[in-house]
């Protein structure tokens, strides 16, 4: 039986930005709604290399397993960070339908996951900058110049961000200090290096930080998100006085690998403080409540999100001339 293969240009090819971004809010939808279910991910690792991620989820009539790499070395060795592959199979009889490349998968529903925080919880056309252009970088980057937002990127490799700049006709910001400042601030980083330090923060901000994806990996000091959940007195914009909202994707892997799980763990917020992003799509809890308010989004990557983008890709295989696998 022959099984559609889609490679990273077919998944391209099939999945627009905007297509990958509508895919994805209907998927945290479904999930929040339980009619698409998942189990957290399960970390192979074998660090200080990296590990492998197994993820399995349901709905919509398919379910998913995406087997999937993070590297951060690979780079230095011509070596992608991330690989593996997606199997799509039928619901109602296991069959499988597709294979697909996991990495443009993956990099498709973090630009999608990271702008949809972003325009559901930032200051409608507020600046945006992304800092770190790597593969889901220069995907998140692409879905806000897709939504038409306005967007500058940084990058530690000056070449790299100039490069990612002209291949989508957007700026470079002056510095990562100038990108830190913007109103929409989205991290896509190897989660090595705390960006965001003690008092860093300002009013109005919305943060979405998605390099943070396993263990001991952070963007944010503990210390300020500490610092804003007590709702400091050193800003003066007036009353009311600012806030910071905590969001994510999924609680119980944020808790376990996310941004917010080392804050957790030293109990400097409770899984109350933290609301998941489905429940503000549905209605059932809220966003952003005055201009002033600080939103974060910890982003995990949730195995839905690949579910989503790879149905969009399946939908289309009959207009692509995809490489068959036999099983």
């Amino acid at each position: 039986m022959g099984v559609p293969f889609f490679a990273a240009r077919d998944v391209v090819a099939a999945v627009s930005p905007t297509a990958a971004y509508a895919a994805v809010r209907d998927a945290f939808v479904a999930h929040a709604r339980g009619e698409w279910t998942m189990q957290p991910k399960l970390y192979v690792t074998n660090y200080p290399a990296g590990d492998f991620r197994a993820m399995p989820a349901l709905g919509g009539g398919h379910a998913l397993l995406k087997w999937v790499t993070s590297f951060p070395g690979n780079p230095a060795r011509g070596l992608p960070t991330v690989s593996g592959l997606v199997v799509l199979s039928d619901a109602e009889t296991g069959v499988v339908e597709a294979v697909l490349d996991a990495g443009s998968v993956t990099a498709l529903r973090t630009g999608a996951a990271a702008v949809l925080a972003a325009e559901t919880l930032g200051v409608a056309d507020a600046s945006a900058a992304v800092i770190g252009v790597g593969v889901n970088g220069l995907a998140v980057a692409r879905t806000l110049t897709a939504l038409e937002r306005s967007v500058e990127v940084w990058d530690v490799d000056e070449e790299r961000a100039r490069a990612a700049a002209a291949e989508i006709g957007i700026g470079v910001a002056a510095s990562r200090g100038d990108a830190l400042a913007a109103g929409v601030v989205v991290t896509v980083t190897p989660g090595r290096e705390i960006l965001l330090q003690q008092g860093s923060l300002r009013p109005g901000q919305h943060v979405s930080l998605m390099g943070a994806d396993g263990p001991g990996k952070a963007e944010i000091a503990v210390e300020e998100i500490r610092r804003v959940r007590v709702f400091g007195d050193d800003w003066e914009q007036g009353t009311p006085e600012p806030r910071v909202r905590l969001y994510c994707d999924e609680w119980a892997q944020a808790s376990h690998g996310g941004e917010f799980a080392a804050a957790f763990k030293q109990g400097a917020i409770t899984q109350e403080d933290v609301t998941e992003l489905g429940a503000v799509l549905i209605g059932e809890a809220p966003g952003r409540q005055f201009p002033d308010d600080i939103t974060l989004f910890d982003s995990t990557g949730l195995a839905i999100q690949d579910l989503a983008v790879a149905i969009a890709a399946y939908e289309r295989a009959e207009e692509l001339d995809l490489q068959q696998i036999d099983l």
